[in-house]
């Protein structure tokens, strides 16, 4: 990886390029790229770990609370998890799907990784019909819920840094095989329309990811979305949030061995790169492409509405050793204030419909 990045990078301009691309090869190089090798990256033999990973009740809870939205307000039953990772997430739900609702469901999985594809297959395809693609642009429109967890997070970013006043790009170059950043002054007109779009103004010596490629993805999933709801779970910060002298050096993380990593540039290709996502931009654009801003809500508080305390009342068990039990743990680490799913956002928009807050939550 680091020999294809030496030799990129002294073919680029100025033999720089942006975070951005390297994130992109980094991540998603069909050869190199951390996401499309044949590693296991999810649990605990991986790098990091996501809430539907925990416990089958994730997926579990989305399948019946999609299937009330869908009769209350006369919907299709079709859903598109768009990065489905080792595929738990959609057994759960598929399971859950066949066991209490039992009528027909159209399920499509859309990610780009080979190796997550095969797992997908290996998990699912004995038990459950589904349409798998690589790309959303494969996908005939439909009308349905596209959903996705943690994937916003996972785009290529632009870094920016303000110094003595100036407004810089930080580039990333390469010298005797070891990567280094260089700050150059900022000249990409698309990173000032977002700056001005969501009225940043960076205080002196700090950084920020700037997510270029979320507005692309906003409107590849409303291209295909003729009509339905677009679920977003990631971890982000509002416009306000991400001024706070605390984010000064911005969220731009590696994940390794369940090991946070400050250093991106480290071992390219091996480890996850991560940054917290612009809710408020991923909203405004989202507006832009006719996705209209329902709710957002914190996780914990999603999945008490959603139900989730039934599932506590229906499955009690005194012996802390069954299964049982330790469902119901993994219930608790899901709704505490000091669990995972603090950390993380709900943001539903809906396309070409006319329901409200109510609509979307039983009494």
């Amino acid at each position: 990886m680091i020999s294809y990045l030496q030799q990129l990078i002294s073919t680029a301009p100025m033999n720089l390029i942006s975070y951005a691309d390297y994130i992109s090869i980094a991540l998603y190089h069909p050869e190199f790229g951390y996401y499309m090798k044949d590693k296991q990256k999810i649990g605990r033999d991986g790098d990091f770990i996501t809430t539907s990973n925990i416990s089958d009740i994730y997926g579990r809870l989305i399948a019946k609370w999609f299937s009330q939205v869908c009769e209350r307000n006369e919907f299709n039953p079709v859903f598109c998890e768009i990065g489905a990772g080792n595929g738990r997430f959609a057994r759960a739900f598929l399971e859950e799907w066949n066991k209490s609702i039992q009528t027909p469901i159209d399920y499509i999985i859309v990610e780009s990784s080979p190796y997550h594809r095969q797992l997908q297959m290996e998990l699912l395809s004995k038990d459950f019909s589904i349409t798998q693609v690589e790309n959303l642009n494969e996908l005939e429109a439909f009308e349905g819920m596209v959903f996705s967890n943690e994937l916003f997070d996972a785009l290529p970013v632009h870094v920016i840094e303000k110094v003595n006043g100036e407004l810089f790009e930080v580039m990333i170059g390469c010298q005797n095989e070891k990567l280094f950043e260089k700050r150059v002054p900022l000249s990409n007109a698309a990173i000032y329309s977002f700056l001005e779009d969501n009225q940043l103004h960076l205080n002196e010596n700090q950084r920020l990811e700037v997510p270029l490629l979320m507005e692309n993805m906003l409107k590849e999933i409303s291209k295909t979305l003729l009509k339905g709801l677009v679920v977003t779970a990631d971890y982000g910060y509002s416009n306000a949030e991400w001024m706070e002298p605390k984010r000064a050096r911005g969220s731009l993380r590696g994940y390794y061995q369940h090991q946070m990593m400050e250093d991106v540039l480290l071992n390219p290709g091996e480890m996850d790169i991560t940054t917290h996502i612009h809710f408020d931009s991923l909203i405004r654009k989202g507006e832009h492409e006719n996705l209209k801003l329902l709710t957002k809500l914190r996780q914990d508080e999603f999945l008490l509405k959603a139900g989730i305390l039934k599932d506590l009342e229906d499955h009690y068990d005194p012996n802390p050793f069954s299964e049982v039990s330790k469902r119901n743990r993994a219930i608790r680490s899901l709704i505490m204030p000091s669990g995972i799913s603090a950390y993380f956002q709900i943001v539903i928009q809906q396309k070409s419909l006319n329901i409200t807050y109510n609509d979307l939550f039983s009494e």
